[in-house]
């Protein structure tokens, strides 16, 4: 599943503005913990989990692969995002922790479905993986594991995720501790 620099940043863009500011808002302290987890866990070279065990969270850790992939660019695995993922099931998103047990049956009963003899996700080669991931792209489970990749790809790398500020650099957004004005295109416009 290889796309375009241009296409990838388009579908970022798209997405995020999807995410409110009211949710980043009521969840904001939560979040932080979870790349502060995500950026000692991703450190450590064991690759302890809190929720997932290691094979499922190498089942997530090839569908975010698949989401964002890696191409010309780095991808999901390239950032972490595994490590905020987990987390953020053991904080603030406890309450998704259901949809990620259900998600594990049906990504292995879609799996021995579609590709007799597999025995897991992360196991298909990728033309295999993309099938699978359109078949069960409408379910729940589908969407808290693209959302929750998003999420992870762009967060602040000081709190873990977006490892080497690989989402920033995407989408083009410049890491620096202050802006000043003109902001935008539109208040050099006004300006002059």
């Amino acid at each position: 599943m290889t796309t375009s620099p241009g296409s990838r940043r388009q579908f970022l863009k798209g997405t995020t503005s999807g995410l409110t500011t009211a949710w980043f808002a009521l969840h904001w302290p939560a979040v932080l913990e979870a790349h502060e987890h995500a950026r000692v866990a991703a450190a450590d070279s064991q690759g302890n989990f809190e929720f997932f065990s290691s094979a499922q969270a190498g089942e997530i850790e090839a569908m975010a692969a698949q989401i964002i992939p890696t191409d010309n660019s780095p991808g999901a695995h390239e950032a972490g995002v595994i490590y905020f993922i987990d987390r953020a099931l053991m904080t603030f998103d406890r309450d998704r922790q259901p949809v990620y047990r259900d998600g594990f049956a049906l990504l292995k009963s879609h799996a021995t479905e579609m590709f007799p003899g597999s025995t897991a996700f992360s196991q298909l080669n990728a033309d295999q993986q993309t099938q699978l991931l359109t078949a069960i792209e409408r379910t729940e489970f589908f969407e808290t594991v693209r959302v929750h990749t998003i999420i992870g790809f762009l967060a602040n790398p000081v709190h873990g995720g977006n490892r080497n500020e690989i989402g920033w650099k995407l989408i083009g957004f410049e890491s620096r501790p202050s802006f000043k004005p003109p902001f935008g295109y539109y208040d050099a416009e006004e300006q002059s």
